[in-house]
């Protein structure tokens, strides 16, 4: 039950990652260097898992909704392992 705990708040943590992600692209384009920095670091560690989504769900509206996605795949693997 430990270990089951342990996946289920690294996941609840990837999963904030990906939202801070999403909230921070819309001020990427300002020209706030720390922003800009900050969104590269958690693309490095976001972008692995979402472009796995991004190949098979195309923008709709101009809006990008694999990491909504990517978020619902991760609370289902939640489910899964509760």
């Amino acid at each position: 039950m430990q270990i089951a705990y342990v996946i289920n708040r690294l996941l609840n943590f990837y999963e904030i990652l990906i939202f801070v992600q999403c909230i921070l692209s819309w001020f990427v384009q300002s020209g706030n260097g720390f922003v800009a920095d900050l969104y590269g670091a958690l693309s490095t560690i976001v972008d692995p898992f979402v472009n796995l989504f991004r190949r098979f769900i195309p923008p709709v509206a101009g809006m990008d909704w694999s990491p909504f996605v990517a978020i619902l795949v991760l609370q289902l693997i939640q489910q899964l392992i509760w």
